[in-house]
């Protein structure tokens, strides 16, 4: 009875150091036979450039909103927003991007005073220009 007292005591041992930490001592690596991990790139956030061709015009004069669209599809049309009170608003003056990216809209404002503008397409928008309009 001694001896099989003496058995099960090993095995309960043994047992116990296996599934413990003494375990791992036993087993594969863990990235032997893994393949090596997929790491996926998000694509680069798109852009708007914007610059005006005056900085003060009179009213109704006309003017240039140009600049260079990045991460954004030619033929995409981009929009004049201008700041209203706490609001951006699209005015009614869009263009295309071209080709190689760039785009230019004529713009004509009555609102005498500081105008903020920038151009939008989509969730992409451009930094703020300030034009005067006397």
């Amino acid at each position: 009875m001694n001896r099989a007292l003496r058995f099960a005591a090993v095995g309960v041992v043994a047992v116990s150091l296996l599934a413990g930490g003494s375990a791992a001592a036993f087993a594969a690596p863990k990235d032997l036979h893994s393949p090596a991990p997929i790491v996926a790139t998000a694509p680069a956030a798109a852009t708007l450039t914007a610059k005006a061709s005056a900085t003060t015009v009179n009213a109704w004069q006309e003017f240039r909103i140009s600049g260079v669209a990045k991460g954004i599809t030619a033929g995409t049309k981009v929009t004049v927003q201008q700041k209203q009170g706490v609001k951006w608003v699209s005015l009614p003056a869009q263009s295309p991007v071209n080709a190689s990216g760039s785009y230019s809209v004529r713009v004509k404002l009555g609102l005498k005073g500081v105008n903020q503008l920038r151009i939008g397409a989509g969730s992409t928008v451009s930094p703020v220009v300030t034009v005067t309009v006397r």
